[in-house]
């Protein structure tokens, strides 16, 4: 049996048991459950959720207050949403990076990212995730 064609779930379901442990409080153990996916990434060539693993590393390093590391995640994610041309992981990627800027006082910077990106889309405003970056759009006005 071929396991490569389930790559891309396994990486999905990791992040988001990733995530979850952070949720309880266990943002180490998150973290090093995400570490883990790289190599297996590598190894694969499965980068489906690449640029979504390393938005989750900045989510979980933003959570331990390495705000160094996290916003390098983040700049990974965007990087790879980029080149990929996933739009939707793109703007999850500037979403969380928009959240880190104005955690450090550059509204300004967060705003013109968020912007940048969500001004792309010409339908599915009536989606969660076109929501909160308009919601976050307009905090950050």
């Amino acid at each position: 049996m071929n396991l490569i064609g389930f790559q891309p779930i396994f990486q999905l379901g990791a992040v988001l048991l990733a995530e979850i442990e952070a949720d309880c409080g266990q943002a180490g153990g998150g973290l090093a459950r995400i570490r883990e996916l790289f190599p297996e990434i590598d190894r694969t060539g499965q980068r489906w959720f690449v640029a979504e693993t390393h938005r989750a590393q900045g989510d979980l390093l933003r959570r331990c207050n390495a705000s160094d590391a996290a916003e390098a995640a983040f700049e990974r994610a965007l990087e790879t949403a980029r080149a990929q041309g996933t739009k939707l992981f793109e703007l999850w990627a500037s979403s969380s990076l928009a959240r880190l800027w104005r955690d450090q006082g550059r509204r300004t910077e967060a705003r013109d990212l968020l912007a940048r990106v969500y001004d792309w889309f010409t339908e599915g405003f009536d989606t969660l995730d076109l929501k909160e970056a308009k919601a976050k759009l307009e905090e950050l006005a």
